[in-house]
């Protein structure tokens, strides 16, 4: 099972999400480093950045099962769910923890404002098959 990424109309939202990839051709194939994408309270930021172009890897499709979409909340980590049991177990097993990793499947927004993220270098799946 894969989420499925969700696009928000321009007039209904309420966060201008930033995403910085460190690895650019690996989650977007192509060189651009930063994205912004509007985001509205209830939605998460794994399926923003998927609805649009922003391929964070989510090998248990979004259900906390995994800690392959873990990313660094730069700013706005107040406009955020606050990560559960779950989240924090799930986030002991990523690489690279820090003070301001999270999942972004577990990520949902709950207030408006302005969010960064960042997408480290190493999230990616090497044995995920290209899509015909």
């Amino acid at each position: 099972m894969h989420t499925h990424g969700v696009k928000i109309n321009a007039g209904s939202a309420t966060n201008a999400i930033k995403y910085i990839c460190e690895d650019p051709q690996a989650v977007t194939g192509t060189d651009q480093k930063e994205h912004i994408i509007d985001g509205a309270k209830g939605h998460n930021l794994m399926e923003l950045a998927l609805g649009n172009g922003v391929n964070i890897e989510h090998a248990c499709g979004g259900v906390c099962a995994c800690s392959t979409c873990h990313v660094y909340i730069e700013e706005g980590m107040e406009l955020l769910s606050e990560s559960t049991e779950a989240e924090d177990d799930r986030v002991e097993e990523a690489p690279d923890v820090r003070r301001n990793s999270r999942l972004s499947c577990q990520c949902e927004i709950l207030k408006p404002g302005k969010i960064v993220v960042r997408i480290p270098s190493w999230n990616r799946n090497a044995v995920k098959e290209i899509p015909h």
